[in-house]
């Protein structure tokens, strides 16, 4: 849907995008991210054709921007980070100015002003002058005025900034419910919401692709290990059951503290040695540690070669020894993580 090839943008001798080449499927939303000056906007704006390229080419659902750009432009909805509205107009009636210009027939246009009002949720709102709106129903409106037309492709920077949790949990519904009848491009700092939404995710650092990738698979490609953590909880060995039912003969007083104490007390060695033998032994996996520290309980990591999935075979051998399995999840670096890693100013 959204091709782009060697995209560049120069402003003097300073190169805020450096040769960007990528593509968005149909129906697909690609979340777009970088720090402060990455040069996010300026592609945002180019592909829209806001902003004139050095050099490069965009095309939209097979039109040329350059050979073609009213074309591209009606398939096209822009939310800029802070929407140019109309302050002296009623929400309804800047939506029938947008609709117009977008050229939506004019027996239509009432009906699809009315369902993206619905659609943002701009019914109660929707006979006020924007003026004398709140920026979180300001920044809905400007949702609104690029979904009016109905594009196959929407170009998102920014869309819940300013908004609150509420209004951020209903953008973020909004924006799930577009995909698959939309091509989404979406820009944001919140992190959390790219994860939620995001079919993949477009790592733009200095002008330059850092990544373009699903967070799982860069998170795989950057550990360069899979990571499973378990915890087990293993029968004690006959020296301390042994001690403690010793010490619970001296008193019923005595036996309560032994009791929490044991409760508090570390495996011993041999359990852990048994542990990481145990898994060890199991096919495809490299390394194992065994953390013995937190109590009664073996809490594990176990290492294996990327695209090697080995949760069913660390359930069975628990279940197999006889163990109490507490927990068993894969170890995976969040997004946030991966942002950091990719855009640090290293080489």
């Amino acid at each position: 849907m959204i091709a782009v090839q060697h995209l560049t943008k120069r402003f003097g001798r300073q190169t805020a995008v450096d040769d960007l080449t990528f593509e968005v499927r149909v129906g697909e939303v690609l979340g777009f991210l970088g720090p402060n000056g990455a040069g996010k906007t300026t592609t945002m704006r180019m592909i829209t054709g806001y902003l004139p390229a050095t050099s490069g080419k965009v095309s939209i659902d097979g039109f040329d921007l350059i050979d073609h750009p009213l074309d591209v432009k009606r398939r096209i909805g822009y939310l800029q980070e802070n929407p140019p509205l109309y302050p002296e107009l009623t929400v309804r009636r800047y939506l029938e100015f947008v609709a117009e210009i977008k050229d939506v027939p004019a027996r239509r246009r009432a009906a699809q002003v009315d369902r993206a009002i619905d659609r943002v949720n701009l019914g109660e709102v929707r006979d006020k002058r924007i003026a004398k709106l709140s920026k979180g129903f300001k920044q809905r409106v400007g949702l609104a005025q690029a979904i009016v037309h109905e594009p196959p492709v929407l170009i998102l920077d920014e869309p819940t900034s300013s908004l609150d949790p509420k209004q951020r949990a209903e953008v973020r519904d909004l924006i799930a419910e577009l995909r698959g009848d939309h091509t989404v491009v979406l820009s944001t700092h919140i992190l959390p919401e790219v994860s939620q939404i995001a079919d993949r995710v477009f790592i733009l650092n200095r002008g330059q692709v850092m990544a373009v990738d699903t967070p799982a698979r860069l998170a795989e490609r950057l550990r360069g290990r899979e990571m499973v953590i378990v915890e087990v909880q293993m029968p004690q060995s006959a020296a301390d059951s042994h001690q403690s039912s010793v010490v619970s003969r001296q008193s019923s007083v005595d036996s309560r503290q032994s009791s929490v104490v044991s409760r508090q007390s570390s495996v011993d060695s041999q359990q852990v040695a048994l542990a990481r033998e145990a898994f060890e032994a199991i096919p495809g996996v490299s390394h194992v540690v065994v953390d013995p520290s937190s109590g009664p309980n073996l809490h594990v990591r176990i290492e294996s070669a990327p695209g090697t999935d080995v949760r069913g075979d660390v359930a069975a051998l628990v279940a197999a020894r006889g163990w109490r399995l507490l927990g068993l999840k894969n170890e995976s670096l969040s997004l946030e993580e991966i942002f950091l890693e990719l855009t640090k100013d290293e080489p």
